[in-house]
């Protein structure tokens, strides 16, 4: 019998991960979901509607659209590890310079700029964790999980951070400007720690790259139909999530839930994320076809409905901690269905095909919820929308099937 290949010398598998997920936490966790702690005070003292806040987010997956458009030009060009780095300073100056406005112009465009960042560092990130795995292809589940599982670290200190920036600056005209200055802050410092994984992985990506100059005629291979019910789940997936972490924080003010109560929900649903890595890890390293992104797609549509139907805190956060342990796995499943079917020189194409796809349902989702809140029923029945339209990708990516490689 012939022995197993031995592992290669390096940092441990887990802990490139683990480090390599703080770029998951400044893309999304800071960048994206820390607006829905400073929605409510914002909307206050601007005098938004929750059309206009909600379009805060739509700009933001707008940008981040744009940012997926080109990303796999700039992998090309540049290569993931840079890419992760300079999306990451990026996003930390977009952050920073949202506090420095309040006219909606100049912070929509803050918000489409963050987002176009933000999408250079999730899929170079995700590209590389992708990667990781085949080093340690009996962990590859995991190591996925443990990158997108960093989403959850952001929304966590996020959590923990505003509440005492806001209450710090409450006495100052537009205090919610120090809670972007702070989050800015902190997506510095996690862009410092992303250093030792970027340059330690350099050297395997260089690698990887050798011979792969056609790639261009690989991606004319993809058969995208042959695809079809799994990006249609997932693009319902953008748009019904989107929902549900652009608002939930204004539904618990709106049902009376105090300061203290929001912050442990946002926190928890934050940790949960962290622990959905290890809760998931064998799903993503069995299911082949949609299976695992429709399963995950309909347990974040009962997350989503709980607290439109019901303000009682047992459930709230019950909803919480379902939504945090599903809806970033559900983001893993996708590029473990490219890691099963796809060949490696195939995978920044397939992982920008599922995020651009994922782009166009954060457009759509949050400025519906938010005109849909605007009307009768509020808040609880834009979820509701959020919910039905997870439902729907669940169905469709049911039908998904493993490809055929020959």
């Amino acid at each position: 019998m012939t022995a197993p290949p031995a592992a290669p010398a390096g940092p441990a598998p887990v802990y490139l991960a683990l480090a390599l997920s703080l770029g998951a936490a400044v893309s999304l966790g800071i960048t994206r979901f820390a607006y829905g702690l400073l929605l409510p005070v914002m909307k206050d003292d601007l005098a938004w509607s929750y059309t206009l806040a909600g379009a805060m987010n739509t700009v933001n997956a707008a940008g981040y659209l744009l940012g997926a458009l080109v990303t796999p030009w700039l992998l090309r060009r540049w290569g993931a590890a840079p890419l992760l780095l300079w999306g990451s300073v990026l996003a930390s100056v977009f952050m920073a310079l949202s506090g420095f406005f309040i006219e909606a112009a100049p912070l929509l465009l803050q918000r489409l700029l963050a987002g176009v960042a933000s999408a250079f560092v999730f899929i170079a990130g995700g590209l590389l964790a992708a990667r990781l795995g085949t080093r340690a292809p009996q962990q590859a589940g995991l190591l996925l999980g443990l990158y997108y599982g960093g989403v959850g670290w952001g929304i966590a200190l996020s959590a923990l951070g505003v509440p005492p920036l806001l209450a710090a600056a409450r006495d100052v005209a537009h205090g919610w400007a120090w809670a972007w200055w702070g989050m800015a802050a902190l997506c510095l410092a996690a862009t410092a720690v992303l250093v030792w994984p970027a340059k330690t992985l350099q050297k395997q990506e260089l690698s990887a790259q050798i011979g792969q100059a056609p790639e261009a005629n690989l991606t004319e291979k993809i058969s995208w139909w042959s695809m079809r019910w799994a990006l249609t789940g997932y693009t319902l997936f953008g748009v019904g999530y989107i929902g549900y972490m652009t608002f939930v924080i204004a539904l618990l003010r709106e049902q009376g839930a105090s300061a203290g109560a929001v912050t442990l929900f946002y926190t928890l649903l934050g940790l949960a994320v962290v622990a959905s890595a290890r809760i998931w890890a064998r799903l993503l390293d069995r299911a082949k076809g949609g299976g695992a992104l429709a399963l995950l797609n309909a347990l974040l549509g009962v997350a989503t409905i709980a607290p439109a139907l019901t303000g009682a805190w047992p459930v709230v956060l019950a909803s919480g901690l379902l939504f945090g342990a599903v809806f970033l796995s559900l983001v893993a499943s996708t590029t473990a269905f490219v890691r099963h079917n796809l060949p490696a020189a195939q995978w920044a194409a397939g992982i920008s095909a599922f995020t651009i796809l994922f782009a166009f349902g954060q457009i759509v989702g949050p400025t519906v919820v938010g005109w849909i809140a605007d009307g009768p029923g509020g808040l609880a029945r834009g979820l509701l929308y959020s919910a039905a339209a997870l439902w729907l990708g669940a169905l469709a990516a049911w039908r998904q099937k493993p490809l055929a490689r020959g």
